[in-house]
């Protein structure tokens, strides 16, 4: 090969390597996500993948930029996904109706406890409401904000253990306030 040609292949190999790094960095984790939506199989979906961005720098200089690059690579990509589940069929999706659901049992509430939940939180709402201002605040930033003691001391500007005595005597009247109600919730 002659020195000036082997220059060229040398440059032309570099840009193709950066290409690569650029796209993958770009690209990567969305584009995998994409495959593994389609293909459903994270394993053959890494591959593809890389595949796709191997076939990209590739044919690079075909893109004629009439779409957005993101375009482009995706439509290689769904035609890598159509290939491969065209030659293995059994790799489908199979779609089946909602018979094969009576097995699982929902994670969501049911419409009484629901109804229940639902009266638990107003009458959590009224008891916090009927707490001086200075527990409400501090019950809320720990207990909900999930704030540190020494966090709502600083915003609060007040001393740490100011933070604790509060809360303690918060917790304590929220729950007696609830008692009353006749609600006892777990905190």
């Amino acid at each position: 090969m002659i020195p000036a040609q082997a220059s060229v292949v040398a440059e032309v190999s570099e840009d193709r390597e950066t290409l690569f790094r650029n796209l993958v960095q770009s690209h990567g984790t969305r584009l995998h996500r994409f495959i593994v939506k389609n293909i459903g199989n994270r394993d053959e979906a890494h591959d593809m993948t890389q595949q796709a961005f191997l076939e990209a720098v590739r044919s690079f200089e075909t893109y004629k930029g009439q779409s957005e690059l993101s375009t482009w690579l995706y439509g290689i990509a769904m035609n890598l996904v159509r290939n491969h589940l065209s030659r293995a069929p059994h790799r489908r999706y199979e779609f089946t109706d909602e018979s094969e659901l009576t097995h699982v049992v929902s994670e969501s509430l049911s419409p009484d406890e629901a109804a229940d939940q639902a009266q638990h939180l107003r009458h959590l709402q009224a008891a916090m409401a009927e707490l001086p201002e200075s527990m409400r605040d501090v019950l809320l930033m720990v207990a909900v904000d999930e704030m540190s003691y020494e966090e709502a001391a600083a915003l609060l500007t007040v001393p740490v253990g100011t933070v604790r005595s509060r809360l303690s005597r918060a917790r304590a009247a929220l729950k007696d306030k609830l008692l009353a109600r006749g609600v006892t919730l777990d905190f």
